[in-house]
């Protein structure tokens, strides 16, 4: 046994797996199985003061701070619900049925921060609640994607400069990047691709109807949104369905499990790889052989657009060429797919809501948004305070771990009126499925609103009835809200 003396996880933890309530997850599970959870697909904005580093770290230790939290600290947690607020939130285990939405509604209740042990490193503090999300995503100078890295494990400073993609780093070396990719993704140039879109749905559609059902990721969540992005990309037709399985590989990373390090012909210690996965490893050497192509023989494609953009008078290094290549190849393809995949559960439990669809289209771009909300595609992302700060009353110290849990935040009763429910007539308000808003926002939140308003306008057009024929296989990971598969039954 060994023992942590912070935050309301405070307490003995099991050698094996810190903080685990295995009567609980059990239940969990057993409810959840096969009454598929209602969550919905988000964006994030509020009105937050802008002010410096200095300023922000200022302001913030003036907030009053809950002694709860103090007492929490020193090893005397008041909590009563034990078995639901001290659940390890980073236990890939715990999101095998879908989002936990009971165990993050406790924390919720709970004022301030959760402080999360981890089992042979330090902890972190959860950040459950929209505003708490929102605040920590609107000040890099404070909470910092560089410093530490995204992930909630701690990754060697030898090891970050190796990963580092834009998704790790803040301004200005952020900005730097992010400016070569945002023409690409701007909505004048994005509405190009709708036809092909389009095209691509109605075309695997009508083969899952024809053949009266199958497995709704492969047929569909997979093959639309990395068809795109590698449209987008440069990457060959032929080449798309090894897009797919790395991708894949490199979500098994995140599941706590140990992975073949010779995989792929793996080369590199896995500590230097993005989730220690070889996957990793093959995307960048795919990436490489792609860019040497493209310098040979130029084509209007990102890809070219990377190796030959200049910033500040210089090139990208390799490093960071391959860095890109494999975020947007991820991200173009994953977090849509888990949406498209979400999108199904959500029809086969609204059935009303989305036959009320057809006859009034105008709702569609708000079901496309719902989507995303209770999707959540990621559960989750982390920061690394820069200075002595504190945040929702909670004091936090320079260098400790922040965890943002989007899960949670789209689901946030202060934010949201009856969260749990699919409602296509929301108010417009953002959520934070493509972020909590920032520099870090979605970079591809356009791309997939297009995909999944089209996907849902090809559907109704069929007027697909679609059922479950077996329950929904998630995806074993803390930090993708994945489907793995999902057969579907069209009658």
């Amino acid at each position: 046994m060994q023992k942590d003396d912070r935050g309301t996880g405070s307490g003995l933890l099991p050698a094996d797996r810190p903080f685990f309530f295995n009567n609980y997850i059990t239940l969990h599970h057993t409810t959840l199985l096969f009454h598929i959870q209602k969550s919905p697909f988000v964006t994030a904005s509020t009105d937050i003061a802008k002010s410096s580093s200095q300023d922000f770290c200022i302001q913030n230790t003036m907030n009053p701070v809950f002694t709860n939290q103090q007492s929490c600290r020193k090893g005397n947690c008041p909590l009563s619900d034990r078995s639901l607020t001290q659940t390890d939130l980073s236990d890939p285990a715990l999101y095998d049925a879908g989002i936990p939405h009971q165990v993050f509604e406790e924390i919720r209740k709970q004022p301030g921060l959760s402080w999360n042990p981890l089992q042979g490193e330090d902890g972190f503090w959860a950040v459950t609640r929209f505003e708490d999300i929102v605040e920590v995503s609107r000040h890099p100078e404070t909470f910092s994607s560089a410093t530490g890295h995204i992930q909630i494990y701690t990754v060697p400073d030898d090891c970050l400069e190796a990963r580092a993609s834009m998704i790790d780093m803040d301004p200005p070396n952020h900005s730097r990047l992010r400016r070569l990719v945002n023409p690409g993704f701007i909505p004048k140039n994005l509405r190009l691709f709708e036809p092909i879109v389009r095209q691509r749905a109605s075309a695997l559609l009508d083969d899952l109807v024809a053949e009266g059902g199958g497995d709704w990721v492969e047929k569909i969540a997979k093959p639309i949104p990395i068809s795109i992005i590698c449209d987008m990309l440069g990457v060959p037709e032929e080449d798309r369905n090894y897009m797919i399985e790395l991708t894949d590989h490199l979500v098994a990373g995140t599941a706590n499990k140990p992975l073949d390090p010779n995989a792929y012909g793996n080369t590199t210690p896995l500590r230097f790889l993005p989730f220690e996965s070889p996957a990793a490893f093959a995307l960048d050497n795919y990436a490489r052989d792609l860019g040497n192509k493209r310098r040979a023989e130029p084509q209007d494609d990102l890809v070219t657009k990377l190796i030959n953009a200049e910033v500040d008078g210089e090139k990208l290094t390799e490093a960071e060429f391959t860095n890109f290549f494999r975020l947007l190849i991820f991200a173009g393809n994953e977090t849509t797919r888990s949406a498209m995949s979400n999108l199904v559960i959500q029809m086969v439990n609204n059935p009303d809501i989305f036959a009320n669809l057809k006859d009034n289209p105008d709702l569609i771009d708000g079901a496309v948004e719902e989507i995303v909300r209770v999707a959540s595609p990621i559960l989750y992302f982390r920061r690394t305070a820069t200075c002595d700060t504190v945040l929702s009353g909670t004091p936090v110290k320079k260098g400790e771990k922040v965890v943002m849990w989007y899960a949670s935040g789209n689901f946030d009763e202060a934010r949201f009126d009856a969260p749990l429910d699919y409602d296509v007539t929301r108010p417009k308000m953002p959520h934070i499925g493509y972020g909590g808003g920032g520099v870090h926002t979605c970079l591809g939140a356009g791309l997939a609103r297009i995909e999944l308003r089209i996907l849902l306008e090809e559907i109704l057009k069929r007027d697909m009835k679609i059922s479950l024929a077996e329950p929904p296989e998630y995806v074993h990971s803390n930090f993708v809200n994945g489907i793995e598969k999902l057969v579907v039954r069209l009658d």
